[in-house]
């Protein structure tokens, strides 16, 4: 039902996980255990029919079997028009605190690694999928899922992760916190400084992706956490798994939660914006950076009342500075030589159709271009 809702609505691929799960091998599920349930029952049924619905026993004891990725994307697969790539949320904890990871293009099950703190649990599942790319070849990726879930993941947690490319600047479910609160950055504010901790250190940048949290697709409100929310756009040349992952490896992809990009172009020198415009909306093109030489002095954050678990570290506002910021529906920044990274953030004048929060304003975000080092 998930997948026939995202290629009725003209997504390109879907990667579909679940916690600590694969959709293979035989699982059954009893729609009567709730009334969301219940309802999902009746509509997959009138969907699809008996005839592809298997199901045994009746009343309270009905079961429905759960089909296997292998057997729906037969019946929902076009060759260049909709992909699905196999996936996995891998759920671990510290403690009390969530650590999740999405692995796209998946093989085989990964289970939760764990660690002695947030950072060794999240880079023992990282280095499990890279092991597990490295033995069979295929090619796949983990992303750090909703950092301000449950408050669990830090900036610095992040910054410190060797072979992690990615992390979601945007999740569609109200319970992921993107906007942080008084204790805690919004996803934008840990971007930046997890991009700046790297640079200074040398390492790769970490990509933003955008995503839904699809827990719920049977009906809608800023309460639920809703299908089409959040999504990437991704320049490559053909619709396989592996072009997709190369593609989005060089960052050569951008994150959204409702505008369209005509161009973007990331050069050594440059970073340029075009957006496809809306009829009525207006649009700020925002570039956003750290320079070489900036303040590195650091605070620790402020824990919420009774907490016992660090929160990211306070930075100064040179730490993720606006560097320009341009009305309209196209934008240029040049770089000028004194840049640790530069990124782009555009935000819409419309608001965004089924919010995860009221006033939510639909965005896109382009990947930096890091220039320097400190």
């Amino acid at each position: 039902m998930i997948v026939d809702w995202y290629k009725q609505h003209g997504y390109d691929f879907l990667a579909l996980s679940d916690h600590n799960i694969l959709m293979a091998g035989e699982h059954w599920t009893n729609p009567a255990t709730n009334k969301g349930h219940a309802e999902a029952y009746e509509n997959y049924l009138k969907r699809f029919g008996s005839d592809w619905v298997q199901s045994r026993g009746e009343g309270t004891n009905l079961v429905v079997q759960l089909k296997t990725l292998q057997e729906f994307r037969g019946r929902f697969e076009e060759p260049g028009k909709f992909l699905l790539i196999p996936g996995e949320e891998i759920t671990d904890r510290y403690r009390t605190l969530p650590v999740h990871m999405n692995v796209s293009n998946v093989r085989d099950l990964i289970k939760p690694q764990h660690g002695s703190n947030v950072m060794e649990t999240m880079q023992n599942n990282v280095t499990a999928v890279l092991e597990q790319r490295v033995r069979t070849g295929q090619p796949m990726i983990p992303h750090i899922n909703h950092p301000n879930f449950g408050w669990g993941v830090t900036a610095e947690d992040i910054a410190g992760l060797k072979g992690e490319r990615f992390f979601e600047v945007y999740n569609g479910n109200p319970d992921t916190r993107n906007y942080g609160d008084t204790n805690h950055p919004g996803m934008d504010r840990l971007w930046d400084i997890v991009l700046t901790l790297r640079a200074a250190a040398g390492m790769e940048p970490v990509w933003g992706t955008g995503v839904d949290d699809s827990h719920h697709y049977q009906s809608f409100g800023t309460k639920k956490s809703n299908t089409g929310r959040g999504w990437i756009m991704v320049r490559c040349s053909e619709l396989s798994p592996a072009a997709i992952i190369s593609a989005m490896e060089s960052g050569d992809f951008y994150a959204s939660s409702g505008v369209q990009l005509k161009e973007v172009r990331r050069e050594s020198s440059r970073i340029s914006v075009e957006i496809t415009p809306e009829e009525g909306v207006t649009y700020t093109i925002r570039f956003v950076g750290t320079k070489k030489g900036y303040n590195s002095a650091s605070e620790p954050g402020t824990r919420p009342p009774k907490s016992e678990w660090p929160t990211t570290r306070q930075y100064s506002g040179d730490v993720g500075a606006t560097l320009a910021e341009i009305k309209g529906t196209s934008a240029e920044y040049k770089f000028k030589g004194d840049e640790l990274y530069v990124r782009a953030i555009v935000t819409s004048s419309k608001l965004k159709p089924n919010p995860f929060t009221s006033g939510e304003l639909e965005m896109a975000w382009v990947q930096p271009v890091v220039t320097g080092v400190k």
